[in-house]
């Protein structure tokens, strides 16, 4: 292709795309957003693991501290950046930054609740799991842990009705385990998810204490086409205490409410409503075996 035709299809592709820019819904092109930055919430994520679990994730030098000094050390940094990317969410002015300013307060206020939280699941996690040798292996390589410390972090966030971060925080998780649990999802304490990979809970699910997922569990919503979203309707299934939902069970829209003590077997799919102390379960499919014929 020679230079003059390759200007002109340069310069037919730009006039698209600057036709694209103008006509599209969102901004496109101009000044730069005001928006959170990934990385900057990433690191967020990591300094409140060092907070939580110093010992695991914490700076060698900065555990010489006497405990409470590393804690505000820390605690300082993540309101810091916490403030900032907040900011980022809201138009610019004066009161906003007072706003997230009181909300990273809020937020470092609760966060000697959320680890406690989150010792719960630990103790749950590795209680619940017979190849598990100590919390220790629980807390560094477990993804459904993982998972489940980003979700109490987000959630924090999410109810004081802070944007896109919190999403933000559950995509990563997301990303890095295969287990999407959406940060308006009310859990209760020692939650367990057993492997984890293909685990989705949705935003206005409702899960009580001690309840134990396996892998490709979806706790998900009805969507007829067209449905509007309603924050004051719950469209996510309700599961109640000491609860078992084995793998790749499927429970859909808000008027599924499981009961206390319920055992849902593998692959079940449910949109109905499960009494307390049952056991729901697939019938196996009639399978048929026949020997192999071998010629001479």
């Amino acid at each position: 292709m020679d230079k003059a035709k390759k200007n002109t299809v340069i310069h037919a592709a730009a006039d698209r795309m600057a036709a694209n820019y103008k006509s599209s819904q969102i901004p496109m092109y101009g000044d730069a957003l005001r928006m959170p930055n990934r990385n900057a919430v990433i690191e967020i994520i990591r300094d409140c693991q060092k907070l939580i679990f110093p010992v695991y994730y914490g700076d060698r030098d900065l555990l010489k501290l006497p405990p409470e000094q590393y804690s505000a050390l820390l605690m300082e940094h993540i309101h810091e950046k916490l403030t900032r990317q907040i900011t980022l969410t809201m138009p610019e002015c004066d009161e906003n930054c007072e706003v997230a300013y009181a909300i990273s307060t809020a937020f470092i206020e609760r966060i000697p609740a959320i680890q406690e939280l989150l010792l719960k699941d630990l103790s749950a996690n590795f209680e619940g799991d017979p190849a598990a040798y100590s919390k220790e292996e629980v807390l560094l390589s477990y993804p459904g842990m993982f998972a489940i410390f980003i979700y109490r972090i987000a959630h924090e966030l999410y109810e004081n009705k802070v944007a896109m971060i919190p999403r933000m925080m559950s995509e990563y998780a997301h990303s890095q385990t295969g287990i999407d649990i959406n940060p308006g999802a009310k859990i209760g304490e020692y939650f367990f998810i057993d492997h984890g990979t293909g685990v989705v809970v949705g935003e206005t699910t409702i899960i009580g204490d001690n309840v134990k997922l396996y892998q490709g569990a979806t706790l998900g919503a009805l969507s007829p086409a067209g449905m509007a979203t309603n924050p004051n309707v719950r469209r996510h299934p309700k599961v109640g205490n000491n609860v078992v939902i084995y793998a790749n069970s499927t429970l859909l829209g808000g008027a599924t409410e499981i009961g206390d003590n319920v055992v849902v077997g593998g692959n079940a799919f449910l949109t109905s409503s499960v009494a307390p102390n049952t056991v729901v379960s697939v019938k196996n499919p009639e399978m048929t075996f026949r020997g192999k014929h071998h010629r001479g």
